[in-house]
């Protein structure tokens, strides 16, 4: 599975539900969808004020550490989410490299 540098992230209030969305493809909450699907009007009218003074840094994190096909549309988020993450996407290529083998 891909590491990634989940120290850096800038507000640790929504670290897990970046995290789980990241590693298993669960649906985050509306801030974080939004911050996904890139709607930035969006995302400052469902952020806290936490969020709001780390906006910057949630997106640059995202941008610099999550995976490109995670994030930017909701067309990526609607594909990440039905691939179930990094790890429904590990266990896809196990069951690939399975049969190509069997």
């Amino acid at each position: 599975m891909a590491v990634i540098d989940y120290d850096k992230f800038p507000s640790p209030h929504v670290l897990s539900a970046v995290m789980r969305y990241i590693e298993e493809g669960i649906p985050p909450g509306d801030f974080l969808k939004a911050v996904i699907c890139n709607k930035l009007k969006e995302s400052f009218m469902w952020a806290d004020e936490t969020n709001i003074a780390n906006m910057f840094g949630i997106v640059s994190w995202m941008y610099n550490h999550a995976p490109l096909q995670c994030w930017g549309s909701e067309e990526k988020m609607r594909a990440w989410l039905e691939s179930g993450g990094l790890k429904g996407q590990e266990e896809a290529e196990s069951r690939e490299t399975e049969k190509r083998f069997a």
